[in-house]
C-alpha cells in the first residue's frame, strides 16, 4: 500500500536538491545488486536527515540500521568539524558494503560502524548523543527507545523511520507482526510526557521526536 501518492512524491523529489556522486552510486548499485533495494532510504528522505543534521550540527550520532551506509553519509554530512557517527548493521555482508562506501566518502573518519546486534552494543556504548537515527528491526523500536530515552540529555532529537509501515497501520485491525509493533511504538510515544513529537509524512512515515 503506497500512503504517498506517486505523483506527490514525483512532485517532491523534482522539487529536492539532487544526490552528490556518492549517493548516487550507492543507489544505483543497491538497486542493481541488492534483492532488499526498497530499503534504500532514497534521495527524498537522505536529503530531510541531511538537512536535519545540518540544522541540529550534532557532534555525536547514532544510527541504529545501517544499512548500505546510504543515510549515515547523508547524517554524517551535518556534524560537527569534529563530530563522529556512530552506526550499528546486525547484517555482516550489509555492513561491508556500507564500509566501502564509507571509505570513499569525505567523512569517513567520522564515522564508526559497529557490526552485530544493536542491544549488545548499545549496551556498551556510551556517549553524549544529539541525534538518533533509528530504522531497523521493527519489532525492537520500544526497546530501543526505551533503553535510549533515560539515557539521553534533555535536548536529544530523535528520527524513527517507516512508522506508517507500508501503510499498515491504518488497518483495523492491525495485523502482521511488524506492522503491530510499529502501531504499538506509535501508541507508546504519543502518550510519552518526556518527549515533544510530529509524524512526518515523508516516505513510509518518520517521527521526529524531542526530548524535553
Amino acid at each position: 500500500m503506497d500512503v504517498i501518492p506517486s505523483e506527490v512524491h514525483a512532485y517532491a523529489l523534482l522539487n529536492t536538491s539532487q544526490d552528490d556522486a556518492l549517493l548516487l552510486e550507492i543507489q544505483e548499485h543497491t538497486e542493481l545488486n541488492h534483492p532488499e533495494q526498497h530499503m534504500l532510504s532514497g534521495p527524498l528522505q537522505g536529503q530531510f536527515l541531511n538537512m536535519v543534521s545540518r540544522m541540529i550540527k550534532p557532534k555525536r550520532v547514532l544510527e541504529i540500521g545501517t544499512f548500505v551506509g546510504y543515510s549515515a553519509i547523508c547524517l554524517a554530512k551535518g556534524l560537527d568539524k569534529n563530530g563522529v557517527l556512530h552506526t550499528i548493521e546486525k547484517r555482516e555482508d550489509d555492513a561491508k558494503t556500507a564500509q566501502t562506501f564509507f571509505d570513499k566518502s569525505e567523512h569517513k573518519e567520522n564515522i564508526c560502524l559497529h557490526v552485530g546486534p544493536a542491544i549488545d552494543i548499545l549496551k556498551d556504548l556510551h556517549e553524549d548523543w544529539d541525534l538518533v537515527f533509528v530504522d531497523a528491526d521493527k519489532t525492537s523500536y520500544k526497546a530501543y527507545y526505551e533503553l535510549l530515552i533515560e539515557r539521553v540529555k534533555p535536548g536529544t532529537w530523535f528520527l524513527f523511520d517507516n512508522v506508517f509501515f507500508h501503510g499498515e497501520v491504518l488497518k483495523n485491525p492491525v495485523s502482521g507482526k511488524n506492522a503491530k509493533a510499529i502501531a504499538e511504538f506509535n501508541e507508546m510515544i504519543k502518550i510519552d510526557p518526556r518527549i515533544e513529537k510530529v509524524m512526518l509524512t515523508v516516505r513510509d512515515g518518520l517521527t521526529l521526536l524531542y526530548k524535553k
